[in-house]
């Protein structure tokens, strides 16, 4: 067979089931593939095994190349995303998905707080992300934890200030309220839990060393447990932070917190007390550098 194009005899079979022939002759099929001279040059209906084959294999190897790329940080896989954001006429540029870069992520140890940022756009979001999560965490109601928090997050210039008004915003009566004593500690047999999971981010102003972003989020909230009158539920909020790049990292400069957007609340049933304590403990959350 010829598959660049030409003429194709096939084998001779017997007559047997072929209308008009006489039984016991032998008649011969004649097949013209594209590029022929002699006839039509309409594709054939169905490739032939051996082509599918190889189109396959050529798929699969661009797909394992690909996924190479995306941890190699390397200056081919950054340039090949940067063309298509350098587009300032894209009407979608200020949705864009979370995508690979090429660039790496954060590498931190189990439980630290993600840093090491890159120094652009992307990395300003990423670190936008990651600080959302440890802002609205249980660790903000601990005064120790909290203090960490604000030190590793926030540049020099603001721990002071930040420290004292998170200090008096989670005051003696608002963990009373939340059924935690003065360090932050639920009562024996109630699990207090503070999700958070960044749904998207948004740019709404960037320079070389300064970014002001917001950051879309959901979560979950509350205390599980049979004595608890503060059941756990979900919420829907948006963060604004304004962050400076301050000694080779991303750090916060203010930061504010508002409502919403919520989605119609759904039908799905309410788990209980245990099962939600469960959860917590058993699913680790996430770190979210793009």
């Amino acid at each position: 067979m010829n598959i660049g194009g030409g003429e194709y005899d096939a084998r001779t079979r017997t007559s047997e089931g072929v209308p008009g022939a006489r039984e016991g002759a032998r008649t011969t099929t004649r097949t013209r593939l594209p590029g022929s001279d002699g006839g039509g040059n309409r594709p054939s209906n169905r490739p032939g095994r051996s082509l599918v084959t190889v189109v396959a294999v050529v798929v699969l190897l661009i797909a394992a190349i690909a996924f190479a790329n995306r941890g190699g940080g390397g200056e081919g896989a950054g340039g090949g995303g940067g063309a298509a954001s350098d587009n300032k006429n894209d009407a979608a540029a200020d949705a864009r998905p979370t995508a690979p870069s090429g660039e790496k992520p954060v590498k931190n140890s189990p439980g630290a707080l993600a840093s090491g940022f890159a120094h652009d756009e992307q990395g300003a979001q990423s670190a936008a992300a990651n600080y959302a999560v440890a802002l609205v965490s249980t660790d903000m109601m601990k005064p120790g934890k909290r203090k960490q928090i604000i030190q590793r997050l926030f540049s020099p210039a603001q721990v002071d200030a930040t420290t004292k008004r998170l200090n008096k915003a989670y005051s003696r009566k608002l963990l009373s309220s939340l059924g935690l004593d003065d360090e932050g500690n639920a009562p024996k047999g109630v699990t207090f839990i503070s999700r958070t999971v960044p749904v998207g981010t948004k740019v709404r102003k960037y320079s070389d060393n300064t970014a002001k972003l917001d950051v879309w989020c959901t979560g979950v909230f509350g205390n599980a447990g049979e004595e608890s009158t503060n059941p756990v539920r979900n919420d829907w909020f948006t963060l604004n932070l304004e962050l400076k790049w301050t000694d080779g990292d991303w750090k916060i400069e203010d930061f504010t917190q508002k409502e919403g957007p919520a989605p119609v609340n759904s039908d799905n049933r309410a788990s209980g007390a245990d099962e939600i304590s469960d959860a917590v403990e058993k699913f680790g959350g996430f770190t979210y550098a793009r």
